[in-house]
Order: structure tokens, then C-alpha cells, then sequence
């Protein structure tokens, strides 16, 4: 393989010196698909991991409208007055077909996107599984490396992605508005059980009453279901991204998490399992992309695909035959 063109050293130290052009470049040199900028990007990764891993990293998730952008912006300019760096990583829907993003979350952080000591990045998901983007994970270390120290990664808010980001996340925030009807007809179970803290948003002005009624239904659910640790309940809050109102107190739950999980070891053995498991993700990256970027392999996996699809060959078969190829 011949050697980056990219100077990865000097890269490297403009990130560490917080120099947000050069985390801007080498943020769209992980996303490349270029297998001399992924070559790169490994080994930049490489290089900054001793400066990674001491940054808050708080997942953000709730249907369309709930208000996930403007609570970021609240949240973040809180967390800015508090002496904290901001990244955000707001994934955004793409197309499937043409992997085009919409990238509106940036207009909706207009206070957080004006900071000098925030930084926003927009990531199109391409089309991949759950809407997570597939290189965020590796776009927090750069975060990390440059000096911020909160991360705010916020998901579309379907399909799998609160799984992925709750598995690259330290705590998991879920949102909900108030008033929408039965709210718990409308819990995602699977959501939340993922959750470290339900937040109710919208709890101003005439909503403040159907807000604590949401948040009384919230609690009486999580009691009949079981918490992701035993060392921590997640509790339910209320608050108002418009006025400020209860955000100072929603990421104090966030601090009490982080001390709670650190003093019963669960923090470092959680971050280690993560590691893992995105080590296999990235394995499961990479197979695909030698059975796309190989020709004999792609020809002879389109036969086979249309043999599944007529009904000739089980599909089981199918993907051992393709297996056995890639070895």
C-alpha cells in the first residue's frame, strides 16, 4: 500500500492544537470512501487516540419535532457559559438512493453555530443501517482530540439508530413532548429501556400542566420496566428548551450519572464493551467493502443473488457461498 499522500503528523498536531479547519479536513477524510484517505484516516485515528476518551459523550434522541435541535443550542450555549467545549454531531436523514442530506440541523443551533467554543458538524447517514452515521465514532475522537470535552450526538430519531448512538454514547437522553395524546401509547418500549433519563420539552406557558401529567404517566412506565443498570433509575424531568427553564438541572443528571456509573466501575467496563463492539462493526464495514470493491466477487455475488431471488438456491447457501469467496 503506498504511503498517504496526506501530511497525518502535521494533521494531527493542528487538531491538537484546536485548529477547527484542520478538524473540519479531517473529519471529511474519515467519511471518505477513498481507500488511500481510509488508509489515512486509520492512521490519524491512531495517532490521537492518547488524547481521546475524556470528553462527556451524551446521546440525544426523540421524534421529529420534539425540539432535539433548539434543546442542543439551549443546552450547549448552558454548558459554554459553564467554561465547556461543545461538539455536536447532529446525523441527519439522507437519501438511500443518492446519500443527499438534508443538513437543516445547523440553522436550527443559530446561538450554538455563532460559538467560538462549539463546533457543529452535520453528518449525512448515506443510507446506512439506522440512520447513524457510519463514521461518528470515529468523528468523536477527533472531537475529543481537539479539545471539547462535551459531546452531543444527536440521532434522526428512527428505525435502529437510538441502539447504535446508544452504543458509542456515556448516557442516553430520550425527549418527549407533552399533550400528544395518550402518551403511553406512544412509548417505544425498546427506547425506553435505553434511556438514562426521559426529558420532557415544551414545559412553558400553558403546557406546563399537560408536561408534569406526561412525566407522572413516564414514571409509572419505567417502574414495570428493567433499567439498563442497577446503579442507576432513570428518572423523568420536565423542562423548557425555549426558556431555559430546567436545562441547569437536566445536565446535573447528567454529571450524577457519570459519577454513579465511574463509582460502581460500570463507566469503564461500558466504554471498554463499546470499544469491541466497534471494532466488529468496522470489521463488518470492511468485508463489504472488499465484496463491493472486488469485480470477480461482485460478478459472481450478482449471479447468486439472482438464483436466491428466482427461488434456485436458499439464501442461507447463498451467503456461505459469497463467504467462502471473501476468504
Amino acid at each position: 500500500m503506498s504511503k498517504p499522500a496526506l501530511d497525518i503528523k502535521a494533521l494531527a498536531r493542528d487538531i491538537r492544537a484546536g485548529h477547527r479547519a484542520a478538524l473540519a479536513r479531517a473529519i471529511t477524510l474519515i467519511e471518505s470512501r477513498r481507500a488511500d484517505h481510509q488508509a489515512a484516516a486509520r492512521e490519524l485515528v491512531q495517532a490521537l487516540l492518547p488524547q481521546t476518551g475524556k470528553a462527556v459523550r451524551v446521546g440525544i434522541t426523540g421524534s421529529p419535532g420534539v425540539g432535539k435541535s433548539t434543546t442542543i443550542d439551549t443546552l450547549g450555549m448552558h454548558l459554554i457559559a459553564g467554561g465547556h467545549k461543545v461538539a455536536v454531531l447532529a446525523v441527519d436523514p439522507s437519501s438511500a438512493r443518492t446519500g443527499g442530506s438534508i443538513l437543516g440541523d445547523k440553522t436550527r443551533m443559530a446561538r450554538l453555530s455563532a460559538s467560538e467554543q462549539a463546533y457543529i458538524r452535520p453528518s449525512p447517514t448515506s443510507g446506512t443501517l439506522g440512520g447513524v452515521a457510519a463514521k461518528t465514532r470515529e468523528a468523536m475522537l477527533l472531537c475529543e482530540a481537539a479539545g471539547f470535552d462535551v459531546l452531543l450526538v444527536e440521532t434522526v430519531g428512527i428505525g435502529q439508530s437510538e441502539t447504535a448512538v446508544c452504543d458509542m454514547t456515556d448516557f442516553f437522553l430520550a425527549l418527549m413532548l407533552p399533550g400528544a395524546g395518550d402518551e403511553l401509547q406512544g412509548i417505544k418500549k425498546g427506547l425506553v429501556e435505553l434511556a438514562d433519563m426521559i426529558a420532557i420539552n415544551k414545559a412553558d406557558g400553558d403546557n406546563v400542566k399537560r408536561a408534569n401529567i406526561a412525566a407522572a404517566d413516564y414514571r409509572g412506565a419505567l417502574h414495570i420496566l428493567s433499567p439498563r443498570s442497577r446503579h442507576w433509575q432513570p428518572p423523568v424531568v420536565t423542562y423548557s428548551a425555549l426558556t431555559g427553564a430546567g436545562i441547569a438541572e437536566l445536565w446535573q443528571t447528567v454529571l450524577d450519572h457519570r459519577a454513579a456509573m465511574t463509582a460502581s466501575g460500570e463507566f469503564a467496563s461500558r466504554r471498554r464493551e463499546q470499544q469491541v463492539k466497534w471494532m466488529w462493526s468496522m470489521l463488518e464495514s470492511r468485508m463489504m467493502a472488499r465484496l463491493r470493491s472486488d469485480a470477480a466477487i461482485r460478478a459472481k455475488a450478482k449471479k447468486i443473488e439472482s438464483e436466491v431471488a428466482e427461488g434456485r438456491i436458499a439464501p442461507a447457501l447463498a451467503a456461505e457461498t459469497i463467504a467462502e469467496m471473501l476468504q
